[in-house]
């Protein structure tokens, strides 16, 4: 095996040490080529939003390009002791929730078990369809000093990491496509597909066409670009706990226009977490009445809620004992030796070698200790907490440089072990993999690979910056990407399923991000504009142009605000709601909580616009004369270009590459209102107040280019149409794509498209349709005129009357269509106030 997890001192693994087992050796790649391929990776993990860390403290997801290669024939043993492992848990799990001949017999400690927080009884005796209770598991392997691999920890709540697995093979063989392309690797698919296949056979026998759906925190969960990613890859809505009710006793999704069932949930979320009627009583993540609905067999959860009491240093203390027992086999994938601190002879040896010894403890609230770390005082405050709950502790020998894994989950309640950690550049040091199994076809299918992650010290955290790798497992079939021969014979007919609908949730941050997108264009373009003027006139302010600059800049300003904000800051303040840099952190915030109905090129350009104002704010943070007149505008028509260019790109994709189904014309409608809302806006901030005719010239001539109309408007219009022109082709013209009446027509369209039905749309119809009515009864040259007292009053009132019925529409909207139910919450128990200050 040539592997750069084998926890050499850190800068030991060479380039040449990894490239050079590989079939044909091809020259290894130069420390330059490297660089670029980490660079280029950077890159494109930034373009396709990958992310790591809880709400508020996400950053990006580290990647060393340089993988990990597994020769075939160790990975065969691998695969064989992952799966031998996986039915032993599965047997243990059955165990546990049936018969519990392991307790009886004690060959589990009872107290370990029914003591753990992972054990639930409000599922004792439920049974998955399909064969396997344990129907996904992943494992977290290092490498000891002789050379071969141990199990340091089993992962059966709700393993994480597949997603970054998958993400991370297709970076790699973008970056080095050469190499990539000459090594016949073994691919990733074919556990992917077998676990969208065992996901339908869990599914209850009622189930014909099984409707599935993965449920998961929300997008402030460490693991969301994970969750989200797995989604789409498996083609499955992601649900979150208010988006889910259950109705005499089978779970429903609310969505657009009416409940659909649920039959199977994937599930991201803790099992304590998910029912707060059954199980724990604070939380805001789950569904009440979940567990009801398990025990009317109604609705499958995948892993079962329980399954984390399998995460118990105890069992994997006891697995050796268990195989011998249970399968009649030896463990062919040995676990770190892991003594359970609530057998008195394993205390004492647990505490005689504390400054050796991992300290884990039995539940996730509390943090791994890595002993050699600890001064005396230290050792005796462990050794203290260990002799008062000895049953809450295990000790796990070192292997692999004393590796410890956090135990990274969706809720976000992890905490890291104890020492401070840090990652070199290559992230070599030490490593950990983790692999995956899923139960397929009466067995298990081993992901042939998984994540490996490395990192400078024992604590190997995504949080504190482990770096991941592509792990690569060698094969001798000359075509790796060659399909199983188990694959189902395909279908000479054409079947669909149903359409699958999308939760108000969903919706509404569809309806957000059409805002967002369309708030930023239209800044971006008015903002070039302004910039263009300033820079030609902004010297001759008693000009005709530099008089209509001022028109322009007062208008592209919130009246309302005392603080008026400089050019730079609308563009690049994050803090300003006005500003361009907010509205691209509201699509960006949208985006994530609807990845799962997005095409993955979203992210690109949303990244690039992300690069260019936060490069620009760090020159202007370095420029001294950023309060010098002439510096104003200095380097913002670049950036504001660079912006326009990738907000006009995601709004082609969103175009041409999403299906015109409720989420679309629900993104689309949302673009829409907001596009009528800052015509009517521009209008009434600019042509309300008569101005002499060459000033007027000059804010017509820019508003039409803010519009994206100025071609149209010369090829239609002669050169004196000026205000009255302006209005015909901007609020009245139904095939000006930038016009209030085309906007309107698409509103509309857009509403019916989405079928919305949660409640009468009786009062959107009638604001929608005086709008229109509006629209109709303007009149371009009357409206033109001014009054005796120098202003358009005809204007004025039609403009404000649109103006707050668009406001009007936008929140009937909201409404009407979006509002969720109040969080579910259980009858308040004094016995678990403390768990509801803590639930995420």
């Amino acid at each position: 095996m040539i592997d750069a997890l084998s926890t050499p001192a850190p800068g030991d693994v060479r380039a040449e040490d990894v490239w050079s087992g590989l079939p044909g050796a091809p020259p290894p790649p130069t420390e330059d080529e490297l660089r670029r391929a980490r660079a280029d990776a950077e890159s494109l993990l930034a373009d396709h939003g990958v992310t790591y860390g809880a709400d508020g403290d996400q950053g990006p997801w580290r990647l060393d390009p340089q993988p990990v290669v597994v020769d075939e024939e160790e990975w065969a043993r691998l695969d064989a002791g992952l799966v031998q492992r996986a039915e032993l848990l599965d047997a243990v799990l059955a165990d546990l929730y049936g018969t519990r001949r392991l307790l009886t017999d004690t060959l589990l400690p009872p107290t370990a078990v029914v003591g753990h927080p992972g054990f639930l009884r409000a599922v004792d005796g439920l049974r998955l369809p399909g064969g396997r209770e344990l129907v996904l598991t992943a494992t977290d392997l290092a490498r000891g000093d002789d050379g071969g691999w141990y199990a340091i920890a089993d992962r059966a709540q709700a393993p994480s990491g597949a997603g970054y697995a998958m993400e991370g093979r297709r970076v790699v063989a973008q970056v080095l496509a050469g190499l990539y392309r000459q090594t016949p690797i073994q691919r990733l698919g074919p556990f992917f597909r077998a676990l969208r296949q065992t996901l339908r056979d869990v599914a209850p026998p009622s189930a014909d066409e099984p409707r599935i759906a993965m449920l998961t925190p929300g997008p402030g969960s460490e693991t969301a670009f994970d969750q989200a990613y797995l989604a789409s890859m498996l083609g499955l809505p992601l649900v979150e706990g208010s988006d889910l009710v259950v109705r005499e006793g089978r779970v429903w999704m609310r969505a657009i226009g009416g409940a659909e069932p649920v039959d199977v949930l994937l599930r991201r979320v803790d099992a304590p977490w998910c029912d707060p009627l059954d199980l724990r009583a604070g939380s805001r993540l789950g569904v009440p009445g979940l567990v009801r609905a398990l025990r009317a067999g109604n609705v499958s959860v995948v892993n079962p809620l329980g399954s984390g009491v399998l995460e118990n240093p105890a069992v994997l203390a006891s697995l050796p004992r268990l195989a011998r027992t249970v399968l009649g086999q030896d463990l062919l994938l040995p676990s770190a030796p892991t003594w359970w601190c609530g057998e008195a002879a394993s205390l004492a040896h647990v505490l005689a070698r504390l400054d050796e010894l991992v300290l884990v403890p039995s539940s996730r609230e509390d943090s791994a200790v890595l002993g050699w770390t600890l001064d005396a005082a230290g050792r005796d405050a462990i050794a203290a907490r260990i002799a008062a709950e000895p049953w809450r502790w295990s000790g796990q020998e070192r292997v692999g440089g004393g590796a410890v894994v956090e135990a990274a989950e969706p809720t976000g309640q992890s905490s890291g072990p104890t020492a401070p950690t840090a990652s070199d550049e290559r992230g070599a040091g030490v490593g950990v993999l983790r692999t995956f199994a899923v139960a397929h076809r009466g067995s298990y299918t081993v992901m042939a690979g998984g994540l490996g992650r490395v990192a400078a010290g024992p604590v190997v955290s995504s949080s504190t910056g482990a770096v991941a790798k592509d792990v690569w497992v060698l094969t001798a079939q000359t075509d790796p990407s060659t399909e199983p021969a188990d694959l189902p014979v395909a279908s000479t007919a054409v079947r669909r399923r149903g359409p699958v609908g999308i939760s108000p949730r969903t919706a509404e941050n569809l309806f957000w991000l059409g805002r967002y997108a369309e708030r930023a264009e239209d800044q971006v373009r008015d903002l070039r504009v302004v910039v263009d003027r300033w820079d030609d006139f902004h010297g001759r302010p008693r000009s005709a142009g530099g008089r209509a600059l001022a028109a322009l800049v007062a208008a592209v300003r919130d009246p309302d605000v005392a603080d008026q904000p400089t050019l730079r800051a609308l563009a690049l303040d994050r803090a300003r709601p006005d500003s361009v840099a907010a509205s691209v952190r509201g699509i960006h915030a949208a985006a994530a909580a609807a990845r799962d109905q997005l095409s993955t090129d979203t992210f690109g350009p949303l990244a690039r616009i992300d690069r260019a104002l936060r490069t620009e704010r760090a020159r202007q943070r370095g420029t001294d004369d950023a309060d010098e007149p002439r510096a104003a505008t200095a380097g913002l028509r670049p950036v504001l270009d660079r912006t326009l260019e990738g907000l006009l790109a995601v709004a082609g994709i969103v175009a041409e590459g999403l299906v015109r189904d409720v989420g679309w014309h629900l993104l689309d409608a949302g673009r829409r209102v907001e596009r009528a809302q800052h015509l009517v806006v521009s209008l009434q901030r600019t042509l309300v107040d008569l101005l002499p005719r060459p000033v007027e010239a000059h804010v017509v001539d820019s508003l039409l280019l803010a519009h994206d109309s100025s071609i149209t408007f010369r090829r239609l219009y002669p050169d004196d149409a000026g205000v009255a022109g302006l209005l015909d082709l901007l609020v009245r013209d139904e095939d000006n794509p930038r016009s209030l009446a085309f906007s309107l027509a698409r509103l509309t369209e857009d509403l019916a498209g989405a079928a919305m039905r949660s409640r009468s749309t009786e009062q959107l119809d009638r604001l929608l349709a005086d709008v229109v009515d509006l629209v109709a009864e303007l009149d371009p040259v009357a409206a033109a005129e001014p009054d005796a007292e120098g202003r358009r009053t005809r204007l004025a009132e039609l403009l404000e009357s649109m103006h707050w019925r668009l406001l009007a529409v936008a929140d009937e909207i909201q409404a009407a269509h979006f509002a969720r139910p109040a969080t579910a919450r259980a009858l308040d128990d004094p016995w678990d106030a403390a768990d509801e200050e803590e639930a995420p």
